[in-house]
């Protein structure tokens, strides 16, 4: 790997002097430094161009975080669902299962009960009876609020976006999280994996998408889409994706993979 080091152990073997390497380091002015180490180009240093390593990963600027088994334990969503369509939680828990091991979509599980189901009217229903959606503290895994505030402390800004209804995004931000915004598929009208949603996530991350760490829990919906995006990702082992898929093939894609939330306080020094 290109390090500074070798760039000023080769500048100095050229005659250039400390003070010389410097300036042209800081500055970028004065004449080309091109020298051999091993047989390879190991400096180049150009008129009015400071010296950058091509080999350095981007400052990271922002952490935008996945919402379902990434911030948010989904045990209440599912035990809520389990209610109201009148079958045990185990019984929905899995098949749940059963649609992840096969790829599909969550809400596949409630359609192996209920076929004809219309999701968004019977979710309209809920809210109407006053059984809808709904989070609090206790739904927070219990790294959220300690990684997230050491990374906004470093300097980072911190967003918020999934998968999910209007009406999560605004239980979001009754919490009250250390986060510089919050949005959901609901209010932007387009879901994960579309390009649409990370287009809007770079926008709101507002930092070039190879500054944007995108953290989430499912290979299909968050690391393919996100790198396709040019965001760097984080593949979480978390809940029932982030698990059964995490030795798969397409979570090794990720540019880190990790078990808790903490382990990006640690990514973001590097």
């Amino acid at each position: 790997m290109i390090t500074l080091l070798r760039v000023v152990k080769a500048a100095l073997r050229l005659g250039f002097t400390l003070e010389e390497v410097s300036e042209l380091l800081e500055t970028g002015r004065g004449s080309h430094i091109i020298a051999s180490f091993d047989f390879k180009v190991v400096a180049v240093l150009q008129c009015g161009q400071p010296y950058h390593d091509p080999y350095a990963r981007p400052v990271i600027k922002t952490f935008v975080f996945d919402v379902g088994e990434t911030i948010v334990c989904d045990d209440r969503y599912w035990a809520a669902w389990a209610e109201w369509l009148d079958v045990p939680r185990h019984t929905l828990s899995a098949l749940v299962g059963a649609v992840v091991a096969r790829g599909h979509d969550n809400a596949d599980a409630v359609r192996l009960l209920r076929p004809d189901i219309d999701m968004d009217a019977e979710s309209a229903a809920r809210e109407a009876t006053g059984r809808g959606e709904y989070l609090d503290e206790t739904d927070l895994y219990p790294d959220v609020r300690p990684a997230l505030t050491m990374l906004r402390d470093a300097g980072h800004r911190i967003v918020i976006a999934g998968n999910q209804t209007s009406r999560a995004a605004d239980l979001l931000r009754a919490l009250d999280l250390p986060a510089d915004a919050i949005a959901t598929s609901g209010e932007w009208g387009v879901a994960k994996p579309a390009p649409t949603f990370f287009a809007h996530v770079i926008e709101l991350a507002d930092a070039e998408p190879r500054q944007v760490v995108y953290v989430g829990d499912n290979p299909a919906d968050d690391v393919v889409p996100a790198k396709a995006a040019g965001l760097l990702v984080a593949h979480i082992r978390r809940g029932p994706w982030g698990h059964l898929w995490a030795d798969h093939p397409i979570a090794a894609r990720a540019d880190w993979r990790i078990t808790t939330l903490m382990e990006l306080t640690t990514i973001a020094t590097r």
